[in-house]
């Protein structure tokens, strides 16, 4: 059946908080400005600050700058959505937002990995640390998780655009997921979940492996250190990239194992606004909170604009 007329699909988000909707509309608003501004500031501290123009934070000022565009992909949507009472998406755009919200998500996974990599030359390799991780293998790194993140989800969305769909045009979420998105369509998924399955299972098998790794090895060395101080400052240059790294996974994993019941899809949604939203509210906190570096810069650039208005 050819498609003769645009499609539309109905978003269905929460029918459930339909009453509550404008103070689910005011969270959402305040998590997205505080998630915006949080990583906003860590970009502008690390660009500012010359005692964070190194490896580590040169890539948190990435991981941040890609937060900002992860949430923005789904969340302004969802809140035009709720404002207006209009679930009506097009298929343009549905596949838009798929490609981005999973590129982007690639993007975070591959700068996870390489985070966890630059931990380990750190604590593991810290006579070889500066020689190795120059500022060009930095930028060739950097770029190599934005492209690896961008191109591969390329020939995935080419399929998707190709798919026929015949109705019922509900998609049972409040963003346009692919999963979902596969199910309503009348004609056969089979080429492109394989090829979703090898892209999904060789990145993030890839990604978790060298994150692994590096932190066995990261582990092992601290382990030796003999001092507890010395064990002590070394796993907490560690610390926020860990916990991160465990809030990805653990929401990512939840997220997309297989639904078998209603009841079931309502709690991925729910596990999906904890890690669309929630967790790029949470990073931030965690970079700032738990690093001394960022809250030193921090207080001396608060400092500085103080003065400066004086």
């Amino acid at each position: 059946m050819n498609q003769s007329v645009p499609v539309e699909f109905i978003l269905l988000g929460f029918p459930s908080i339909k009453e509550w909707w404008i103070l689910f509309f005011l969270l959402l608003l305040c998590i997205y400005l505080f998630t915006i501004m949080g990583n906003l500031i860590i970009i502008m501290l690390v660009w500012s600050d010359l005692h964070l123009h190194t490896p580590m934070y040169f890539f948190l000022g990435n991981f941040s700058f890609m937060e900002i565009w992860y949430v923005t992909v789904t969340t302004p949507e969802m809140m035009a959505n709720m404002a207006l009472d209009m679930k009506t998406i097009s298929l343009a755009a549905c596949l838009t937002q798929c490609y981005f919200f999973f590129s982007l998500g690639t993007t975070e996974l591959l700068l996870l990995a390489v985070m966890a990599f630059d931990r380990y030359l750190a604590i593991c390799k810290p006579l070889r640390y500066s020689t190795i991780m120059s500022n060009r293998v930095c930028l060739q790194l950097s770029l190599s998780c934005w492209l690896g993140g961008f191109l591969g989800m390329i020939p995935s969305i080419m399929l998707a655009a190709l798919l026929q769909f015949c109705g019922p045009y509900i998609i049972n979420h409040f963003f346009c997921d692919s999963p979902t998105l596969m199910k309503l369509s009348c004609t056969d998924t089979y080429l492109i979940e394989l090829i979703n399955f090898i892209l999904a299972l060789n990145i993030i098998m890839v990604s978790f492996a060298l994150t692994l790794i590096s932190y066995i090895f990261i582990v092992s060395t601290i382990l030796r250190i003999p001092s507890t101080t010395g064990r002590h400052k070394a796993f907490s240059t560690c610390f926020s990239h860990l916990t991160v790294v465990l809030l990805f996974y653990g929401t990512a994993t939840s997220m997309y194992a297989p639904p078998k019941a209603t009841n079931e899809l309502e709690l991925n949604k729910v596990v999906a606004v904890f890690y669309t939203f929630v967790t790029p509210m949470l990073n931030p906190l965690i970079y700032s909170f738990r690093n001394k570096e960022v809250k030193v810069a921090l207080k001396k650039a608060i400092s500085r604009a103080y003065h400066s208005e004086r």
